[in-house]
């Protein structure tokens, strides 16, 4: 009696860690990285750590985010580096791994982000538009000449933007541009429009590939620069994509940050009192991103585990201390507290639970992975 009530006990366990498995391997995977400045530092490292953990549980050196996250979303440089994670680079395989991204924004960087002066004295300074323009517009073209669009994608992605005319938010998506040639765009011209930060580059136009759709972008990052909640909601909302989604019960979500956009040189008042442009961008950047990461850790409440935030806490936002801080989760009521895990293990423990959940992509990809970004084409 009692060996058969020690193997009931064990059976039951197994049952329920088997059903905690089913559960899991069917929860959507939401990927969502900040925007804010112009290195992606703090993105690109964390990224690179997790496509590499995706690697190593599934021993396949072929193995990209794409492969394991449902739907992307990105502003700013984080918009860039999330194109090119889920862009198709023609044969139904992401553009570039995490790796390769990371190292197209630090070789191009100088390009993307190229200072020129004007103005009558030549005293005030901005980005090159042209400059930027070039290198987009190579970085997302096949080698037959076509202009990859939101429609090439390998798996859904949101980016937005602050139209002009409207005096509203635009999101650029994969599904609008699916339903309707209107709502789909070159991709190089939807990076650029997320990117057009006020002060720093002008106001970008960009039209619809069948010209009917046309929008004057500013910087996503004005509105969404943590596009988190963004990409829940169209979840949620989105039933041909997503069927089985009822509520954020059925969502796994990786939000990565990209370290403070508030320099201590860019945070000095004037004698007015008044903040210089680049200190007010920058706190409406943070502060953007904060708001919308305690909405999400509120919404997640009963299931804190099912919600990861992944940004750099010191000073100096570096690649290198992103992975060996402690994490930081915002409490229920404000305020924000640190985890005992670092951000690396935090990482390494949301592959860990993939992995169980047999949710890692289980066999070699048939093509591996091309990047010839970095030298240019």
């Amino acid at each position: 009696m009692e060996l058969s009530k020690v193997t009931l006990e064990i059976f039951t366990e197994m049952e329920k860690k088997w059903l905690q498995q089913q559960c899991e391997s069917q929860k959507t995977r939401v990927l969502s990285i900040d925007g804010g400045g112009t290195t992606a530092a703090v993105v690109c490292a964390a990224l690179v750590h997790l496509e590499h953990q995706i690697q190593r549980r599934t021993g396949n050196s072929d193995a990209r985010i794409a492969d394991v996250f449902d739907i992307v979303a990105g502003t700013g440089i984080g918009a860039l580096v999330a194109a090119l994670l889920v862009a198709d680079n023609g044969s139904g395989r992401p553009l570039s791994s995490a790796r390769g991204a990371a190292e197209f924004v630090e070789a191009r960087q100088a390009e993307l982000f190229k200072v020129k002066k004007f103005g009558i004295y030549r005293r005030r300074s901005r980005f090159s538009g042209r400059s930027m323009d070039r290198v987009l517009k190579e970085a997302f073209r096949r080698d037959d000449g076509e202009d990859i669009t939101l429609c090439d994608t390998c798996k859904p992605l949101l980016i937005p933007c602050f139209d002009l005319n409207s005096s509203a938010p635009f999101v650029f998506s994969r599904a609008d541009a699916s339903d309707s040639p209107s709502f789909n765009f070159e991709l190089w011209k939807v990076i650029r429009a997320t990117s057009a930060t006020p002060s720093m580059f002008k106001p970008y136009k960009l039209s619809s590939v069948d010209g009917k759709t046309s929008c004057l972008a500013v910087d996503g990052g004005l509105v969404m620069n943590n596009p988190t909640a963004a990409a829940v909601t169209h979840v949620l909302h989105n039933k041909r994509d997503f069927p089985s989604v009822t509520g954020v019960d059925d969502l796994l979500v990786l939000s990565i940050g990209n370290g403070s956009s508030i320099s201590p040189s860019t945070t000095k008042l004037y004698r007015s009192g008044d903040c210089s442009t680049a200190s007010v961008v920058g706190i409406v950047l943070d502060g953007i991103s904060e708001t919308v990461d305690q909405m999400l850790g509120n919404a997640f409440r009963w299931n804190p585990q099912n919600y990861i935030r992944i940004q750099a806490n010191g000073a100096g936002n570096s690649a290198s201390e992103v992975l060996t801080e402690r994490g930081v989760e915002s409490l229920p009521f404000g305020g924000k507290r640190l985890v005992k895990e670092t951000n690396g293990k935090r990482i390494e423990a949301l592959v860990h639970r993939l992995y169980l959940s047999n949710s890692l992509p289980q066999s070699p990809c048939e093509v591996t992975d091309v990047t010839p970004l970095i030298n240019g084409r």
